[in-house]
Formats: C-alpha cells, structure tokens, sequence
C-alpha cells in the first residue's frame, strides 16, 4: 500500500481488520510503503482489501493497493514486523493532526495524562514537526531524547491498544513538559499553575508567548483593544490582520459568519486558519485593530492539549495567536531564542521541551465557489505530496521570491515545502536553504535537474548555484502560475492561461503580471495583457499605490489630472505627486508594468481607501472589502494589442466626482475585471478552439473575482480549473516550475 500510510494509526487499524476476517499474516513499515501479507480464504481477503479503503484512519490517503497472489504460507496469527529500511524511495509523511476527541477525554481522567498537555494516539498528535528520518520510528523523531515509561511502553507495545506504535506516546511521567517563564525567571512546570497564570495574564492585557506544534506564538485578548495595541508594537505590525482563536465553534459563530463547508475546515483534522466574514455590531466584539477595518477575519480552533487546558481557564471568548517572531523573520522554534529575544517584551513565556525539527506556520484558507482554497500551504497540509501523473524525479525547484516554497520531485510524486516566507532576509534564507537540505535527506533525493524563477536576481535563483554542475531549467513566473495549477488538475495540453498578480519579470525584461497564454506545459504564447505603464519608484509603488495612480492619471488626463478633485489628492503632497510626475517624464526609475495587482492599488488609491500601504496587498483587499452583489454596471475598458483601462480610469473618476458610492464604484471595477477575462478567453477560444481555461495569481485570492470570473465562464460553457490544494499565490510557483521542467525534460529541451 502507497500513500499517506504512516503515523496516522494505519498499522492498528489494518490488524483490526485483519482480527475482523480471521486472517494470518503480517504487516510492515518500510520507508517506501506498508507491506501487508495476509493468509485466509478467497472471501475474507476480498472483504479485507475493500475495508483497507472504505475503513482507513481520517488522516490517511490511500494512493495505491497492489496485490498479488502467493503460495499458501502458515502463519501463526497477525503480527505487525519491525520497520524495514528497503531503498532510497520513501513513504509519505503525514502532516501533524489536531488533537483528537478520544485524547481531551484522556486528560480529564486520574492517572498519568490527567492534564496531561502532550497527551496523543495513532490518531492524532505531532508527526512531520517532530521527524528527522524515515521510516516513521520514534528513535528518528525529536521524541527520541524521552524513554517511555513501563505503562506507556506496554500501550505503545499492545496492537489493540490507541497509541501503539503511536511514535510521540507519552504521559507526565516520562515524556516532554512545559515550563512558565517569566522576566527571564523559570516560575514553574505544573501544568495547573502555567495554564492559569497564562490565562491570568491574557485577561489582564497581558502578552503570552506559547510554544506550540511548529514553532512559538504570541498570545493576547482578541477583545482587548490595549492588548491587541501593545502586540503590533511588538511584532512591528501596523496593520497586518491577526489571527483569531476561538475557543469553541459554538462561540465562533457568534462572531463571524460559517457555513457548511468553512465549519469543515474549520473542525477538520488540519485545523487550519480560515478566512471567515465578521458579523457586525456583535456584543463583545473583537478589538477593532484586529484586522485593520476590514470585513475578514482569520479564525481557528484550538488543534493542541494546551490550547483546550488554556481556553479553561479563560474567561475572554477568544485570543490573537500569531506567529512568534518579529516581522520579516521566520518563526521561531527554540527555547533559548526564544527568551533571549522576547523576555523583555512578554509578560510571560510558556514554553515545552519537546523538539521542533521542522519549523512550520499555521495553514490558511478561504472558502470560494464552494471549496477550500488554500492560501498559505504549511502545518497540517505540508508535506503532503501533490500527485502529477508526470516523472518530476529528481527535480528540485526553487520557488519565487515572495511567499516562497520549494518543491522537490521524487517519482510521480511533487513534494511542496511548508510556507517559507519572504527571502528578503538572512534569518528567512537561513531557514529556507536549512529547509531545502531538510527535504533532501528526509525524501532521500538527489537532484539531476534545477528549476527556477527566470528572474536573475531573485534570492531563490541565486541560491540554485549552490548545486553546481546541474542543468538549469529558467521558468517564466507566470507561466510557472498557470503550470502549477495545470499540475493541480493533471492537466497536459494546450490551454489558456490566465495569470493575473502584482510582479513577474517577463522575457522581454519588463514587469508582467496580467497574463492571457495560450499554453501548454512546455511553453507558451503570450496572446495579451494589460497596458505597460511607468512604476514609480519600483518595488516602492507596491508600498505607496498613490504612485501607481498618479501614473495612471498622467496617462489618462496628461497635466491636467491635478486639476480633479479627486480623494487622493487631499492625503498625499503636492510636491511628492510632482516629483512622481517628472519620475515618469524623465524615465528614472519607473520601470514598465504590466501587472494586474498594480491596477488594483491604484483604483485603491483613486477612491481613497489606501494611499501608503501597511501590508501586502492592502489596497486591493479594502477594495474587495467594499463589493457589493447587487451591482451588475462595469466600466468599459479598451482592446488592441494590449488591453487599456483609459476609459475605466475615466469611468472612476466620473462616477467619484458625481457622487456615486465608493461599494458601487468598487464593485462596477470589479465587475470590468471579470468582463475582461470573459472577453479575452471568448477571443482565443475562437482563433484556437480551446476551452479549458486556467486561473491563477494572488489576484484570485479575491473572491468576488474568482467566483465571477468562473460563473461567467462556466455559463458560456468553458472548462475552468482554479486553485483548492495548492495556493494560487506564489506559494504555488515552485510546483509549476517543477511540471514545466518535467516536460522539457521528457521532450528533451533540457
């Protein structure tokens, strides 16, 4: 048996079924799948193959079950062998699992685990954290350095017991604790006191900082405007939204809005952020500088023991739990790192002796058109493989400069790494090129062929001549977008792709960004996109967005836009607008862009909702903020060679002077957006005779954008393939790569 088949109980659960049909036998871990040989009759075996799938544990994924047929063998009952090390292929690893329900029971009982805050099973608990090797054996995991106890050893050691095999078994007598540290002081290590003293602090506008599955958080009161106030300080976040916990579903939902499919992800046993709409005028409410203003929130549940244990004690109904770093950085995951860096900025440290090996955030999703989409790909997801149908063997991929992951190829099977981050800085390209190496001796790859950004300067190329001597595959950006969702949906043809986001170097040397390919994995033609413009000040622009709408107003009104009376022009000096002016006039630093994501934050700009950007993407997201789904107008909009938004600017700015409301004047743009892709594809398929029409970019990470662009489509009978599993943002580009350079290589372009 292939697939995710380890550390997730499956070796109890196939002796349970072995038990139930009467069959003799074995099975095995090896580091390249389970190994099962059974004996009984013809029926049994039958009924036993098809439980192996109906009846699997929830954690795992079974890829593939391969029998064959052997001579009679006697067996003296069912036993489960001893791990077996057969080659450099290798078994999935499972991600690490919520907490399951039979374990918060556990803790609430007299014996060892009572409150016990690292109590787990087969079913649940730590699993890629905590690995170092394969096979999945505790002597290979950062649970090594703990000898069980006689009663944890005989659990671990009873087939029919829960936690048999279960690698990071343990109980308060031999296994991992936590310790309350406060003003750099150890205060204590009963668990009782840590969880109370820890909840006290969090009601008093206290700063907490957890250690938890993937590396630390920083913890404050979600309805305490004071608390929320003091973390931004500490993280040096003006605006970034937080992250919520609630503590029960129940509460979330007095809260935001969930439905069915979010409340799946939610309770799931991934655990996952999910991006949710806030009610309003709630009593409590959460602390407005939460999210900035907008009308999303990112919420969870608790997924460890501690959460459960804290949340006990608590009276607030929920708390910020965000990354425990400061921004920029990655997050941490050691102890003393820890209390060297945060000491003096927390009013308490609760942190736990266990080992993290491999660092990883908390996932991200969102609900669109009915699924989830993932937007940050980490804890519980990672390193879940992608399954392409290709060879990608030996590939290893390096990703894009921003929300970076890696890839490496191993047989048919992708391996996306967990979210890295930025690598604009030396603790995150640390942490990056650790990781890579990581990767390498865990899947037990060696790689043959390089893929990267075709961006020269990117850290993530450069870091590619560090494997000197091997073949280099250069992949467009955007066409690595449009790869990697072709490689989602195991598609390999001619499609049209539609790449639309903020930056991309593009093969002329300009800055892409609104992409409409006609492609395939190998290549692709660039059929159009939008309007270059200037970008003042560069990489700069994407901070202040007010630059990108001087730009546009230039072009549209020449010297007379300063003569509108228009929202920006109250927020931003006069001299700095001129200054822009002669930028572009003079061509100094204002290097051409096509990209979609720029369009966006000028439009922000224009109607005053984000002239200096406090976060990534701040202007188009108030913007979607502000859609409403009763509008149908849009913008008229202009195409030639290249797509042109003279007249939507114009449009804009008619409707801004005319008094018109800024959801209608946000959702008309809107609306002007999904009309373009509309127009667009309709234009291709008609000189191609193509109908699979493939989405990706950040900038559908919109859900307005997405789902209409997609109805749209959809009722004038395209095929469409968007983003679920891997983010469509540029946490996905590294998958892309890796399927184009797969098919270069099989066509022998290499």
């Amino acid at each position: 048996m292939t697939g995710l088949v380890q550390g997730v109980g499956f070796r109890p659960f196939v002796y349970r079924m072995a038990m139930k049909y009467a069959l003799t036998g074995w099975v095995q871990n090896t580091n390249e799948n389970v190994r099962i040989c059974v004996s009984g009759t013809a029926v049994d075996l039958d009924n036993f193959v098809i439980s192996l799938e109906k009846e699997a544990p929830p954690a795992s994924m079974i890829e593939n079950i391969a029998t064959s047929e052997l001579a009679v063998q006697d067996f003296v009952g069912f036993t489960i062998l001893h791990s077996d090390d057969l080659s450099d292929d290798i078994t999935e690893i499972s991600p690490d699992i919520a907490v399951c329900d039979a374990c918060l029971e556990d803790i609430k009982k007299q014996g060892t685990r009572l409150g016990y805050a690292f109590v787990n099973c087969t079913n649940c608990g730590p699993r890629f954290t905590i690995i170092r090797d394969l096979p999945y054996d505790r002597e290979k995991t950062t649970m090594q350095p703990f000898a069980m106890c006689p009663d944890c050893r005989k659990e671990y050691e009873t087939i029919t017991d829960r936690r048999f095999h279960a690698q990071p078994t343990a109980c308060s007598r031999c296994g991992p604790h936590y310790e309350l540290i406060v003003r750099g002081n150890p205060v204590s290590a009963d668990i009782n006191v840590i969880a109370s003293q820890a909840a006290n602090v969090l009601e008093n506008c206290g700063i907490v900082l957890i250690k938890g599955l993937g590396g630390m958080h920083l913890a404050c009161d979600a309805l305490d405007e004071n608390a929320v106030g003091r973390l931004r300080l500490i993280k040096n976040r003006d605006g970034k939204p937080f992250a919520v916990m609630f503590r029960d579903l129940g509460t979330l939902r007095q809260f935001a809005f969930v439905d069915d499919v979010a409340q799946q992800s939610l309770v799931s046993w991934r655990r996952p952020i999910v991006l949710l709409e806030m009610k309003k005028d709630t009593s409590p409410a959460l602390a407005e500088n939460i999210n900035s203003g907008l009308n999303l929130v990112g919420v969870m549940l608790p997924y460890m023991p501690f959460h459960h244990q804290l949340f006990q004690r608590l009276k607030t109904h929920a708390i910020v739990l965000t990354s425990g770093n400061f921004s920029s950085e990655p997050i941490l995951t050691g102890n003393d790192q820890a209390i060297s860096q945060f000491t003096s900025f927390v009013d308490a440290l609760v942190l736990h002796n266990r080992d993290i090996y491999n660092r990883t955030d908390d996932s991200v999703a969102r609900i669109m058109d009915g699924r989830e989409r993932i937007l940050r790909r980490s804890r519980g997801y990672a390193p879940a493989p992608v399954r392409t149908g290709m060879d990608v063997d030996g590939i290893l991929a390096f990703g894009a400069e921003l929300t970076n992951c890696f890839c490496i190829g191993k047989g048919q099977k992708a391996f996306l790494s967990q979210h890295i981050g930025d690598l604009q800085g030396l603790e995150t390209m640390q942490f990056y090129e650790e990781t890579i190496s990581q990767y390498l001796k865990l899947f037990r790859m060696k790689p043959s062929l390089l893929a990267v950004d075709l961006h020269p300067e990117y850290n993530s190329t450069k870091t590619a001549r560090h494997y000197g001597g091997l073949p280099v595959v250069r992949v467009q950006h955007h066409h690595a977008h449009i790869a990697s969702c072709m490689a989602e949906h195991h598609l390999d043809e001619k499609v049209i792709g539609i790449a639309l986001d903020g930056t991309g170097f593009g093969d002329d040397g300009h800055t892409w960004g609104s992409e409409f390919f006609v492609c395939d994995l190998n290549g692709y033609e660039r059929v159009t996109h939008f309007e270059y413009l200037p970008l003042p000040g560069g990489d700069l622009a994407a901070e202040e967005p007010w630059r990108m709408a001087v730009s546009y107003l230039y072009k549209v009104y020449g010297d007379d836009f300063s003569k509108l009376a228009l929202p920006l022009f109250s927020g931003i000096d006069p001299e700095k607008i001129a200054m822009v002016v002669r930028m572009i006039d003079r061509k100094v630093n204002c290097p051409l862009t096509a990209g979609a994501g720029r369009l966006f934050d000028a439009v922000s700009s224009l109607v005053g909702l984000c002239q200096v950007a406090t976060f990534q993407a701040e202007g188009p997201m108030r913007l979607e903020a502000l859609v409403r789904n009763d509008c149908y107008e849009k913008y008229t909009f202009d195409v030639d060679k290249t797509i042109r938004f003279d007249a939507t600017i114009k449009g804009i700015v008619h409707d801004l002077t005319g008094g018109v409301s800024l959801p209608v004047i946000a959702t008309k743009f809107h609306n002007t957006i999904i009309s373009v892709i509309f127009e667009i594809s309709n234009t291709i398929r008609a000189r191609e005779k193509i109908s699979k029409v493939v989405l990706s970019g950040g900038v559908f990470q919109n859900k307005y954008l997405l789902e209409g662009s997609v109805a749209l489509l959809r009722e004038n009978n395209f095929q469409v393939y968007t983003h679920a599993a891997i983010p469509a943002n540029d946490g996905g580009i590294a998958l892309g790569q890796v399927a184009v350079a797969s098919k270069r290589r099989e066509l022998k372009c290499v």
